[in-house]
């Protein structure tokens, strides 16, 4: 997702992220997922426009505070039981675009405890407000 800064309508912006945000939530389609919690890391990329993010009084209110992104995460898996992983990087990329200062998302999530043999197996999404 780094490459989507050069993406024409995205170079005026500033990117912020959340990496490796560990979750345990019910999540997946198989009977033995559905008993349980799973471990669950959530990456997430903001591109904010400079002029909506580049404080003058060095002050919160002037940009985009990191705790919204923890906290649309947090509203999002407490809401229950998520079925795919594209549903929950779907939901989390829709309700973070949602902000007025932002213009564009990426979300991914990786399940890093299904299968001994890789590192995990994830989903990663990219939404972009219309110009």
């Amino acid at each position: 997702m780094h490459s989507a800064l050069s993406h024409p309508r995205l170079m005026d912006c500033r990117r912020m992220f959340l990496r490796d945000y560990e979750v345990f939530i019910n999540i997946g389609v198989h009977d033995h997922e559905k008993r349980g919690e799973q471990r669950v890391l959530i990456n997430v990329q903001l591109f904010v426009p400079l002029a909506e993010s580049t404080p003058t009084e060095d002050k919160l209110d002037e940009v985009v505070d990191y705790d919204f992104m923890r906290e649309t995460i947090a509203r999002r898996v407490g809401q229950g039981h998520i079925h795919l992983q594209e549903t929950l990087c779907d939901d989390v990329a829709r309700a973070l675009l949602a902000h007025p200062r932002v213009r564009a998302v990426g979300v991914s999530t990786e399940k890093p405890d299904v299968y001994p043999d890789c590192h995990s197996v994830g989903i990663e999404v990219f939404q972009m407000k219309d110009a």
